[in-house]
């Protein structure tokens, strides 16, 4: 199972993540930004930080890509 992006993130016809990308508008590179500090942070307090980290680089691509695309 991808505990990154698990089945129950695509369910119906949007993903979770273009909806709040949908949602916030301009606003969306400060969700991502609050995601990868979210995940960056509480690795070390976690047994598997190395999943939390791979979730904050998932976070820093999408920012990339977001970015790439204006």
């Amino acid at each position: 199972m991808d505990k990154i992006n698990p089945p129950h993130y695509k369910k119906g016809k949007v993903e979770c993540i273009d909806y709040i990308q949908q949602q916030l508008g301009q606003h969306f590179p400060y969700y991502l930004e609050g995601q990868i500090i979210r995940y960056v942070h509480r690795n070390r307090y976690k047994d598997s930080n190395i999943e939390d980290l791979n979730k904050a680089k998932w976070y820093i691509n999408k920012l990339i890509t977001y970015y790439e695309e204006l």
